[in-house]
This record gives structure tokens, C-alpha cells and sequence, in this order.
């Protein structure tokens, strides 16, 4: 049996915060606001993993009224969401999933996103699939005052 799931997150640039995305921290003058790291390709993942099997969604698993996950680590967070998807008896297949930023560049971060996903998930690169996008200019992403991330998973029960 398969099970897929689809999965978004967007979150506003500000200034003094780091930019973490896919688990890896980029050079670039503003970060991501939000409770924990604001990570939006794992958080995409997380959500796709979620849905997959009509789980709750990562804002219900990880409430940001939660003081606990204040800047948490999303690999933490995605850990905790794969042990979830193997205890319910599922293998991932494989993920598609697409970084939208205008800047930086996304590109040079990719192989080493892909190593860190890969190692916490349990899957080889090829099963992986993390492209960047820009938004041409269009929009808050294309305006450089956000970033998005949208991810898709396909699950097998084991």
C-alpha cells in the first residue's frame, strides 16, 4: 500500500536571524522569522510526511504556543516525524520538493541539504529531489521579503 502527502510552508525575511533551510545554515543578510528555526523545506517535508497519513499537521504536533520548540532545530523536529511514519509501519519512497526564493541562491546548498535529509530520513540521494526556484520578482518571495517551500512524499507500508 502507498500513501502520499503534500506539503507547504512560507516564512517572512527579517534581519538578526540566521537563515536555516534543509538543515544547513546559508550566508545571507536576513533569516527566517518564526518559533522555531522557521527551516520551510523541512517544515514542507514534515507536512507532507504528516499528510501522507493523515496525521496531524506540523503546527498541531509543534505548536508554536509551545515553549519547547522556541528555536528548535526542524531536524529535531523531523526526526521526530520520521520515527512517527516508521512506527506506523511506512518506508519513504521518495521526496520532490521545490525551494521558491528570489535570494540567495539555493543552488550551492543543495548537495549538502541533501546529504543532511538523506542521513535523517534514511534514503538514498536519488530518492531525494530538492530544486530551487525563483518567483521572477513577482510576489513577497519574488520581492525578497519571504520564502516558500513546497514538498511531496510518497510512502509504502513496509
Amino acid at each position: 500500500m502507498y500513501r502520499i502527502g503534500i506539503g507547504y510552508d512560507i516564512h517572512k525575511l527579517i534581519e538578526g536571524r540566521d537563515l536555516i533551510i534543509g538543515g544547513i545554515k546559508i550566508t545571507h543578510e536576513t533569516g527566517l522569522l518564526g518559533h522555531s528555526d522557521a527551516d520551510v523545506l523541512i517544515h514542507a517535508i514534515i507536512d507532507a510526511m504528516l499528510g501522507a497519513l493523515a496525521l496531524d499537521d506540523i503546527g498541531t504536533l509543534f505548536p508554536d504556543t509551545d515553549p519547547k520548540y522556541k528555536d528548535i532545530d526542524s531536524t529535531i523536529l523531523l526526526k521526530h516525524v520520521y520515527e512517527l511514519i516508521k512506527n506506523k509501519g511506512y518506508k519513504i519512497v521518495n521526496i520532490d520538493s521545490n525551494i521558491i526564493a528570489q535570494a540567495p541562491k539555493m543552488m550551492p546548498y543543495i548537495p549538502k541539504m541533501k546529504d543532511v535529509l538523506c542521513k535523517i530520513l534514511d534514503i538514498q540521494h536519488e530518492n531525494l529531489s530538492i530544486k530551487a526556484k525563483t518567483k521572477e520578482k513577482l510576489d513577497a518571495v519574488g520581492q525578497k521579503l519571504a520564502i516558500e517551500s513546497n514538498a511531496v512524499v510518497l510512502l509504502e507500508k513496509i
